[in-house]
């Protein structure tokens, strides 16, 4: 019977250990898309303790606590941290066969050299350990993302957003890349009239531009897309359940917008005609400045109504969703296609039932300018396990070339989560190495090892020009 995590762990071949081994571990981390503070890296903190570094902000443990019968006061109520800390424990016996369970020791391993196993009975003594270690120097942050072996990673900022941080950071000659993500999804989000004015109020004072119409509205927000641009900014990201395409006129657009910040309210096809006028011009903004812009598909989020008043937004009530993709999705790249607008793009997934439906689409705007162009995303949120990494490289190797792929990414809060590229990277291997031994691949231990560290850090060095 083979160790818990042991050096091979997932790697279940010689040859999947010889490509993991050989050619992925030691490739370096590019990030390029995580939800990381970057106040906190500009600051170079230390977390006090175990449970700031690793449970304040994680939905994944949250919900998993949650489902265990942990009351919210444990979760992200008053308790103590150890208390917070205690339930996590406790409930970690519970995540047999939830990814949680992997990542959790991985975790313990990678960063504190921590082989026991979290339970109850060992809680105090992980705890007690990991939180003196996080008051050395060499765990602040900067140093566990220098431990993790990362060189590039973008955080995910919102248009007014000051940069002040990222500013901070470069001019501090911090070696590691640490760039910013245009995410304007607050911009064009005319769900709440009363919020989106608000917004509308607080561009206005960062742009220090009057707006008093849709075209000022868009001077705004260009100067900030320029400003993200000075500031290292190579990457747009949006968060959607689908993508809006449906026709519209300028002038339909303009009248909108007046009725929106007249405080009117507006009719449900004006409000997908303003969505979708607002990508197209985010995306023809993105194609200008040779940009890769991110679209993360297929969320329902906030299901939860009562938790939602109570916790707020990104606490654990989200879930996959069944968005109809494929027609507005086409609609929308062909319409930036047809004009020679469209940027490098990166189409993520959250129902593995489109799975093949976003692989298959990404292809039809393939045109050869860029090798890999059109890219079908890692696999993500409730995705990022085992069985969805395997989902997402077999249906991109089956409907287009996973060689070409731009590799893995945390999209994670926590400076805990880079173990998720290890993750990827061990199922990535152990996959060839299987098919290899198999004779369903040649022996050519050489190329194979060559395209794995393309997949794990050389493509996407080359796609974001870095």
């Amino acid at each position: 019977m083979k160790k818990f995590i042991d050096d091979n762990f997932l790697l279940h071949s010689k040859t999947a250990i010889e490509l993991y081994h050989g050619f992925a571990k030691a490739m370096p981390i590019i990030d390029y898309h995580n939800h990381l503070s970057p106040e906190q890296i500009a600051n170079d903190i230390n977390f006090e303790n175990l449970t700031q570094l690793w449970l304040y902000g994680d939905h994944y443990k949250w919900r998993a606590m949650r489902t265990n019968g942990v009351p919210e006061k444990y979760i992200t109520g008053d308790a103590t941290d150890y208390e917070k800390f205690e339930q996590w424990a406790a409930t970690v016996p519970y995540t047999l066969r939830n990814p949680l369970y992997h990542w959790t020791h991985l975790e313990l391993q990678r960063y504190f050299n921590i082989d026991t196993i979290l339970s109850p009975e060992t809680a105090k003594e992980i705890y007690e350990d990991c939180s003196a270690k996080l008051k050395m120097p060499e765990y602040s942050v900067r140093n566990l993302l220098r431990k993790m072996n990362v060189k590039v990673l973008c955080t995910t900022d919102d248009p007014t957003d000051s940069l002040e941080h990222h500013q901070k950071i470069k001019a501090d000659g911090f070696e590691i890349k640490v760039l910013p993500a245009f995410r304007p999804d607050k911009a064009m989000n005319v769900d709440d009239i009363v919020s989106f004015n608000t917004y509308v109020n607080t561009l206005q004072e960062v742009s220090n531009i009057l707006i008093a119409s849709f075209e000022d509205y868009l001077l705004a927000l260009k100067s900030r897309h320029d400003f993200f641009a000075a500031n290292g900014c190579c990457i747009s990201d949006h968060g959607l359940e689908q993508i809006y395409a449906v026709d519209y006129n300028e002038a339909e657009i303009k009248n909108i917008f007046r009725k929106i910040t007249a405080g009117e309210s507006i009719s449900q096809p004006e409000n997908m005609k303003f969505k979708s006028a607002m990508l197209v011009k985010f995306a023809t903004w993105d194609h200008e400045k040779n940009w890769v812009q991110q679209y993360h598909l297929g969320a329902l989020r906030n299901n939860n109504s009562r938790m939602l008043k109570t916790l707020g937004a990104d606490t654990g009530w989200d879930s996959i969703g069944d968005f109809s993709q494929g027609k507005q999705l086409s609609k929308f790249l062909d319409r930036l296609d047809s004009t020679n607008q469209l940027a490098k793009t990166i189409l993520y997934n959250l129902n593995p039932a489109d799975n093949e439906l976003i692989a298959t689409m990404a292809g039809n705007f393939n045109d050869g300018s860029a090798a890999g162009k059109m890219q079908f995303g890692s696999s993500w949120w409730f995705l990022d396990q085992k069985d969805g990494i395997t989902k997402q490289i077999n249906t991109l190797s089956n409907m287009g070339l996973l060689s070409k792929f731009v590799g893995m990414l945390t999209d994670s809060r926590s400076f805990m989560s880079y173990p998720r590229h290890e993750y990827f990277r061990r199922i990535l291997c152990n996959i060839f190495g299987e098919e290899i031994e198999n004779g369903e691949l040649p022996n050519d231990i050489a190329w194979t090892g060559k395209l794995i560290q393309d997949i794990c850090y050389n493509n996407a060095k080359g796609y974001f020009g870095w």
